[in-house]
């Protein structure tokens, strides 16, 4: 994957972080455009004119939108170095299946923790959120990646969120830690990795962050 490549993102999106950790571990440079996403840019409305939403992966002024099929358009154009979906079909099939879940599942729920006013809803998204980590937690199991021995796709997937826990633990009045010791001995692993570690903001700068959206969205 040569020539020019530019990534749209805003930095503390667990979409755009997902193709920033995809592009490290191929090794490909990249220019970052950060968005502003309140007051979008003319490229980003120009290459992605449909979801006109961040991340937009431009590969020779060529647009890639929506974070999963990114980080599969990278892994196959970058075939030759550090495979992220497995080579079995059944095992890609089930790797495409877990990162749905985690889209649907574990991002809908963890979004309601920190935007739900009420305290039955807010109830309710926590029984979400834990459920859907538990699962998560069974699906890895002994395992050190959710692939098996080696750093994939459902990881990039997953560990985006990472630099969000400490949202949900405030607004969710939940120990990650606590609740589910093997997700966080995963992440752990995963932050050994360089990909990993520059590609994740700070959880505190994301926490303020969060607090500046409720504020505009009046959730306070």
């Amino acid at each position: 994957m040569a020539d020019e490549v530019v990534l749209l993102g805003f930095w503390p999106s667990m979409f755009g972080m997902r193709a920033s950790i995809a592009l490290a571990e191929k090794g490909i440079k990249y220019e970052h455009k950060e968005e502003d996403v309140f007051n979008k840019s003319d490229l980003l409305l120009k290459m992605n004119p449909v979801h006109k939403k961040i991340p937009v992966l431009i590969h020779n002024g060529k647009p890639v939108c929506e974070s999963l099929i990114i980080v599969q358009y990278i892994d196959e154009v970058r075939n030759d170095r550090c495979p992220l979906l497995p080579s079995d079909p059944y095992q890609r099939a089930q790797a495409r299946f877990w990162a749905d879940f985690i889209d649907k599942k574990v991002y809908e729920s963890s979004r309601s923790l920190w935007t739900e006013k009420g305290e039955e809803q807010l109830e309710a998204a926590r029984k979400d959120f834990l459920e859907s980590f538990k699962t998560l937690e069974g699906e890895l199991g002994e395992k050190p990646y959710f692939g098996g021995e080696t750093f994939g796709f459902v990881d990039i997937v997953l560990i985006s969120f990472y630099s969000w826990f400490y949202v949900y633990e405030t607004f969710g009045k939940l120990s990650m830690e606590a609740e589910f010791p093997k997700i966080i001995e995963w992440a752990k692993r995963c932050l050994q990795k360089k990909s990993v570690a520059k590609s994740l903001p700070d959880e505190k700068k994301v926490y303020e962050r969060v607090l500046d959206l409720r504020k505009i969205f009046h959730l306070e």
